[in-house]
């Protein structure tokens, strides 16, 4: 699997796309528009902003774990000013089928939240940033998107359209009704390890889809074999080292979603 997506990156062609504060056409196949939102400051000095991308019809592109044959997206803030930490907020994704094989992301359209909280509060911010996303039809394509804005302290109306993406987000799984998550480890023949983990929570809405992160960039976790039995979802998965290293794996950096046709609900953690 891990050959696949190396493939599809080897034949992928690098594009790159200058996002300015106001929307704007992009030439990019793929791309319909792009657009940071340059958002508001808040009442406790943090800043709320967005990046918009707006896809072709047809296109897709993927959320933070896009399963085995889509491009994490990646991100580089370096050279923003004023910004002492930012987190990215995304949005409830759809789960779609590639080659026979899962992923996970959005079609034609994403808003992503970005959170960020000033190092001097009440002075101007300013965002540089580049971020590389996998936007697929037939193939995948990684196109490389720039961004630069300075955000002023003075602008302080909330963006409609950012404030709906930060309400289409997984649920909690205090808000889903989740009781408990037990993990057991055992030791894979072929390297690495298996993951069983049960899930006490309500039905997420038909087919239940978990998603399974490792907290460790450099762990590959496949694909879960779920299934529930009453009240309990169970998923089953392979973790391996991306170079063929041991590791070791923290129960609590292990983080489950799980998507219904009803909610999705991110999980932190488990127990023994």
């Amino acid at each position: 699997m891990m050959q696949i997506r190396s493939l599809i990156s080897s034949l992928a062609l690098a594009l790159t796309v200058a996002l300015p504060t106001a929307a704007a056409a992009s030439d990019t196949t793929g791309l319909d528009r792009v657009e940071l939102r340059p958002g508001w400051r808040m009442p406790d000095g943090t800043h709320m902003a967005a990046l918009h991308v707006v896809l072709e019809p047809g296109w897709k592109t993927y959320w933070r774990a896009p399963g085995d044959v889509g491009i994490p997206p990646q991100f580089d803030w370096s050279g923003s000013s004023n910004i002492g930490a930012l987190s990215t907020n995304w949005p409830t994704p759809i789960v779609f089928f590639e080659q026979g094989m899962r992923s996970v992301g959005y079609t034609r359209e994403v808003v992503i939240p970005l959170h960020m909280t000033a190092e001097t509060k009440g002075a101007d911010m300013r965002l540089n940033g580049a971020m590389q996303i996998g936007i697929c039809k037939d193939i995948c394509i990684p196109a490389n998107l720039s961004f630069s804005a300075t955000l002023p302290p003075d602008q302080t109306r909330p963006d409609p359209v950012i404030a709906a993406a930060l309400t289409d987000r997984p649920y909690t799984a205090a808000e889903a009704g989740v009781t408990q998550v037990a993990c057991i480890f055992q030791a894979d023949p072929n390297g690495g390890v298996i993951l069983h983990a049960s899930i006490d929570m309500p039905p997420a809405g038909g087919t239940e889809y978990v998603v399974v992160e490792a907290g460790n960039p450099h762990v590959w976790v496949a694909e879960p074999d779920s299934h529930r039995d009453a009240g309990t979802l169970h998923a089953s998965t392979r973790m391996v080292h991306i170079e063929g290293r041991s590791f070791a794996v923290n129960r609590s950096d292990l983080r489950f979603t799980v998507i219904g046709d009803s909610r999705a609900v991110d999980i932190l953690g488990c127990t023994p």
